[in-house]
């Protein structure tokens, strides 16, 4: 239990009380703000984004060679994949950048 500390309107006024009400306790912060451009460098999401780059390219070259039905395959494929893989990396840096 708490000890009062009394103080007069008198004293209030002409004399500051040094004695501090409450004690601080100690608390954790949780901040979204600090993100760091450095934490994209983890190896799994350059991975994965070396995957998705690297089909778009083979994608871009079948174009060129005029391979058109295998192009279709690769989109639809591709369709699927590429929001798949983006908030697979998402949720992956969240999960593992915040703990």
């Amino acid at each position: 239990m708490r000890k009062t500390h009394y103080i007069t309107f008198q004293n209030f006024f002409h004399k500051p009380s040094f004695n501090p009400s409450t004690k601080p306790r100690p608390f954790k912060a949780y901040s979204f703000v600090p993100f760091s451009p450095l934490a994209m460098l983890d190896p799994t999401i350059l991975t994965i984004g070396g995957i998705v780059l690297g089909i778009a390219i083979i994608e871009r070259i079948l174009e060129g060679w005029g391979v058109i039905d295998l192009v279709d395959q690769f989109a639809k494929v591709m369709r699927f994949i590429l929001p798949v893989a983006f908030y697979s990396a998402l949720f992956y840096f969240f999960a593992t950048f915040i703990l």
